[in-house]
């Protein structure tokens, strides 16, 4: 059985300006390790949602323990939970698609990003994760809390390098 908790300090209003706008995000400092598109109400640059990794923190962050099918033994990742990542960039679509850096692509319905439910992890055990460890964003199931995450289709899901979503209609 898996283990997840869950750490949320800020709340999601500390993550968008408050300054103007309901629909500007915070600007980015640092390398941008994500870039969100298509159906969002909330941005930071021209029509996309930047993160680096301070931003991503500021939507909080949970832990999840969990073993993988490319992995030894438990695993521990740290990330946002998608739900909270879709929430701030105000996301209105019915699915999403996930892209690497490589330009593998995966489709994801919307309806996967629950509490509880897949994260976009940053950390595995406790340690940052270059291109070479899957990371340096990985979207990570609880594979272990349900054996409704342990099938191919979700598995398929679970991107590794992950650097831009496509929010679609």
């Amino acid at each position: 059985m898996g283990f997840y908790s869950l750490a949320k300090p800020l709340t999601l209003a500390a993550a968008i300006l408050a300054a103007g706008t309901a629909t500007a995000l915070e600007p980015t400092e640092g390398e941008v390790l994500l870039t969100v598109t298509g159906e969002i109400g909330a941005t930071n640059s021209g029509q996309a949602a930047e993160f680096d990794l301070p931003l991503l923190e500021t939507l909080g962050t949970v832990v999840i323990e969990t073993s993988t099918i490319w992995t030894d033994g438990l695993q521990t990742f740290e990330g946002v939970e998608l739900v909270d990542l879709l929430d701030a960039i105000m996301a209105e679509g019915s699915s999403l698609r996930a892209i690497a850096h490589n330009d593998y692509a995966v489709d994801i319905p919307i309806a996967d990003a629950i509490e509880g439910g897949p994260i976009i992890a940053f950390l595995r055990n406790g340690e940052l994760m270059g291109l070479r460890d899957k990371g340096p964003l990985w979207l990570i199931y609880p594979f272990d809390s349900s054996p409704e995450y342990q099938s191919e289709t979700i598995y398929s899901r679970s991107i590794w390098q992950l650097d831009r979503i496509e929010v679609l209609p």
